[in-house]
């Protein structure tokens, strides 16, 4: 499969989940990547932290990695170039909250500076959003995002429509506050069950032959975004710096 940016330079990239087990057939997947079944290899937790750590200021312990792994293990998504290097995760989770509604939060999110404005942010949120549904039967999703990160809050609230939902005060470490968002998946729940897809403790519909709108709207709230620039974004404590520049 093939990714194009605006310029016409073409990316191959294939997305898979980070960790064993989770299912993602390819049909199944965001347009422009394609799914794979994968059995994770500590080389794979490996590779997404040297990925933190070249898009992100603030980093987390290898223990980090597998507490999402071992805990959520269909949550999390990896972007691969075409020599299966990887140029883009999410770190996802669900939140344990039993007097909440069940819903997911995007603990960390990075795409390298060389594969930006190709979409991949929006990708691997959409797929980690998907199997929130899928497997968890979420209602919303959450982050948490450093008030002064335009471009992530362009993403977020422009193309993925979540909304502020509270301000944190000094959040993160040196002080900033963060605006805490929230995306309502019932939308993409709908259109997942048009398509027969099957959330946990559901009974899926009948499929339908989906339209061509139909079909781009599964997987993929919004198309590629290609006009934004592409985001390094930590959602849960990391310190962020506006990325806006770093994208162009």
């Amino acid at each position: 499969m093939q990714v194009r940016n605006p310029s016409g330079c073409v990316s191959r990239t294939m997305m898979r989940s980070a960790v064993p087990s989770a299912r993602c057939a390819e049909g199944d997947s965001p347009r422009g990547l394609r799914g794979q079944e994968l059995d994770m290899q500590p080389e794979d937790l490996m590779n997404m932290q040297h990925c933190n750590l070249l898009c992100l200021p603030e980093n987390y312990q290898m223990k980090y990695y597998f507490y999402h792994g071992l805990s959520w293990p269909q949550l999390s998504y990896i972007a691969e170039d075409e020599n299966g290097k990887i140029v883009g995760y999410v770190l996802a989770k669900m939140e344990e909250d039993p007097d909440d509604v069940p819903h997911g939060h995007i603990t960390s999110l990075a795409v390298k500076r060389s594969h930006r404005r190709l979409g991949l942010a929006q990708k691997l949120m959409d797929q980690a959003s998907r199997a929130m549904i899928e497997n968890f039967n979420a209602k919303y999703v959450s982050l948490h995002v450093r008030k002064s990160n335009r471009a992530a809050l362009h993403l977020y609230s422009n193309t993925l429509k979540f909304q502020i939902s509270e301000i944190e005060p000094k959040y993160y470490a040196d002080g900033e506050d963060a605006y805490a968002m929230k995306r309502d998946l019932a939308h993409m729940a709908d259109e997942l069950r048009k398509h027969g897809v099957k959330a946990l403790g559901q009974d899926a519909p009948t499929a339908t032959t989906p339209t061509g709108d139909q079909e781009k709207e599964v997987g993929d709230s919004g198309g590629d975004s290609k006009e934004l620039s592409e985001v390094s974004e930590a959602t849960e404590s990391t310190d962020v710096k506006d990325s806006s520049s770093d994208s162009q």
